[in-house]
């Protein structure tokens, strides 16, 4: 069963991701525009299997557009087709490998498979932390996975982390309280 906060934290970094990748030079660019138009086409398509197509063409004609992304991974999550979404946020930490929201959304996508691949998912949580070493949702994460496999202290560390950052994260805060509760953590 999926994690309401999660599905909520998905959307949200769906929607920080796109917010942080390309740029004016890349909206002007002939490919861009193309790519663009793709996008534009397939959101107002009633054929979804066609939309996506339209979709992946964006991403090979300019792999910085971010809505092209941010839309098949919506598509594929309301498919619980979990394995191609890891593939489009692959593709878009690939392009733009210093976003962390991209690595944060292959974990999240991992972490929905069933049962989740929990050490798939750690690697990329790792690097998006790698990346954004103040990113409260990549340390909760981490924390969980490592107080899952039953690597307390450094699960504690990292959801103390995630705690710590209740002004800007509230439900990732939360979330860490409650899990450090239930290690006995607090």
């Amino acid at each position: 069963m999926q994690n309401p906060l999660r599905l909520k934290i998905i959307a949200v970094a769906l929607v920080i991701g796109a917010l942080g990748i390309g740029g004016p030079a890349a909206a002007q660019d002939s490919n861009s525009a193309k790519a663009r138009a793709l996008v534009d086409a397939a959101i107002k398509m009633t054929n979804g299997d066609e939309a996506v197509k339209l979709l992946w063409q964006a991403t090979d004609l300019d792999p910085a557009q971010q809505d092209a992304y941010v839309y098949l991974g919506l598509y594929y999550q309301a498919k619980s087709d979990f394995a191609n979404m890891v593939k489009v946020y692959q593709k878009l930490a690939k392009n733009n490998p210093n976003q962390p929201t991209a690595y944060i959304n292959i974990g999240e996508a991992y972490m929905s498979f069933s049962p989740p691949r929990t050490q798939d998912a750690l690697v990329y949580f790792r690097k998006a932390y790698e990346i954004d070493p103040k990113n409260s949702f990549a340390a909760l994460r981490i924390g969980e996975i490592l107080g899952q496999s039953g690597n307390s202290p450094e699960a504690i560390k990292y959801l103390r982390q995630a705690l710590a950052d209740s002004t800007k994260n509230p439900a990732v805060s939360a979330e860490a309280e409650n899990v450090l509760k239930q290690m006995g953590a607090l």
